[in-house]
């Protein structure tokens, strides 16, 4: 957390005024909020942007770990993985995992898809440690392709609509590309896999002992496979109610008040924050119905905000470092470099994207600042649909996660994985799948262009 919290400070130092000022009006600030921006000292800007990022994940690290630690101590999370093996067989878990993360991550967060699905890793790691690290790449891989390629998470909307392409037409090119990237990814799990042993060790959360204890629990111990369902299943019915309930009727001036009320409901729990905070509470009541203990209880709970509180810090830190690096201008920098050179298209999209994205850390970040660059070319008489043009963007995006991303540390203290193992069993899956993805759009632009 030091660490980051210097580097991000020296860059904040060697960023001048002019540079500040020039970024905020590029991200769309009036001149005087930009003269307000360059004119804050260092520790200002540095306290903010690490505020953003706390913001913005905070509350949800915290109350995943609630969720996390509450399934496992409870047996909950053991009585789903028991039931998982029931359907899939145990050589198609990391199939199951693949498949469930990337259908899962279409209308979520993929942090939110993680911090969900990383319980059920630890749980069935335990039976086969050497599998863990192949279980949690297959969460990974699944979650961020669809994050990036498939409406209506923000990057691909936001190309989706600044291009004009229709959302059908993205969510029909975001899976068939996102399926391809992903299979590319499970190939590169199963190789690194192979390749480097990543063993499943103690965090703050729960310890290895504790899991196989619970792994070696008598089914009548456990509780029901529905209620140990509901902490995972009804924040992703709320969040995604929430999420084409206002694709399919927000804009729409003529909905009956029935559905102004629904939508309004589903606004205020199908917000993440808000709808994890109620699988919280059925995880707390899981794991009260269990120890009915009050200081074991809070021993358990105390134990995992200590946890997410580490995650929390360490994670706010790589935020801020990235803004700092978004501060120096680096994206608008590149916009102009990029429009002097005049390479092909769909291969510049997703350098511009990449090298964005390697510098600042955001995916999202990336995305937007690529389409700033690019979206000239859709009405420049282009030789295949926007849609691959679009795609390759998001394909860059994917280019290369490191620790000024929030999500290499989540995933990084969440797994108990070190700083190397994660750029192994992270970045350069990311990175496989992103070259994957570029290969795959050129070809099938070729081959079936839809101009």
């Amino acid at each position: 957390m030091i660490s980051l919290l210097i580097a991000a400070l020296v860059t904040g130092l060697i960023t001048t005024p002019d540079l500040i000022f020039d970024f905020a009006i590029h991200k769309g600030m009036s001149e005087q909020l930009a003269h307000n921006m360059a004119d804050q000292v260092i520790g200002k800007r540095l306290a903010t942007a690490f505020g953003n990022t706390a913001g913005r994940i905070g509350i949800l690290i915290a109350l995943a770990s609630i969720i996390g630690t509450s399934l496992m101590k409870s047996g909950g999370a053991e009585r789903i993985v028991r039931s998982l093996l029931a359907v899939f067989g145990k050589k198609n878990s990391s199939l199951a995992f693949l498949s469930g993360s990337f259908v899962l991550a279409i209308p979520v967060f993929f942090d939110t898809v993680f911090y969900l699905m990383i319980p059920l890793v630890k749980s069935i790691s335990v039976r086969n440690p050497v599998k863990f690290s192949l279980y949690l790449m297959t969460v990974v891989a699944a979650g961020v392709m669809a994050h990036s390629l498939i409406p209506p998470t923000p990057g691909p909307l936001f190309v989706a609509e600044e291009l004009g392409i229709d959302l059908g037409a993205m969510m029909i090119g975001g899976l068939g590309v996102g399926i391809i990237t992903t299979l590319s990814g499970y190939a590169y799990a199963i190789w690194a896999n192979r390749r480097w042993e990543v063993p499943l060790r103690d965090t703050p959360d729960i310890s290895i002992e504790e899991l196989k204890e619970i792994s070696n629990q008598r089914e009548d111990e456990l509780p029901n496979i529905w209620i140990s369902l509901l902490p995972i299943v009804l924040p992703i019915l709320l969040i995604t109610g929430n999420t084409f309930l206002n694709m399919f009727i927000g804009n729409d001036l003529t909905i009956s008040p029935n559905e102004q009320n629904l939508l309004k409901t589903f606004s205020i729990i199908g917000d993440s924050n808000i709808a994890l905070t109620i699988s919280a509470c059925i995880a707390l009541f899981l794991l009260w119905r269990r120890v009915k203990d009050v200081s074991l209880f809070k021993k358990y709970i105390t134990e995992s905000l200590m946890s997410a509180g580490i995650i929390i810090l360490i994670t706010s830190s790589g935020g801020a470092f990235g803004q700092m690096l978004q501060q120096t201008g680096i994206g608008v920098r590149i916009e102009g470099i990029a429009s002097n050179y005049q390479m092909a298209i769909l291969p510049l999209a997703f350098i511009i994207t990449a090298v964005v994205r390697t510098a600042q850390g955001s995916a999202t970040v990336a995305m937007v600042t690529a389409i700033g660059v690019m979206s000239g070319f859709a009405t420049a008489g282009l030789s295949f649909h926007p849609v691959y043009l679009a795609l390759a963007i998001g394909c860059g995006s994917k280019i290369f996660a490191w620790m000024n991303d929030s999500a290499f540390w989540i995933i990084s203290k969440m797994s108990g994985m070190t700083e190397k193992e994660t750029v192994r069993h992270f970045s350069f899956l990311l990175m496989t799948m992103g070259i994957s993805g570029l290969i795959a759009v050129m070809i099938l632009s070729y081959l079936f262009p839809f101009t």
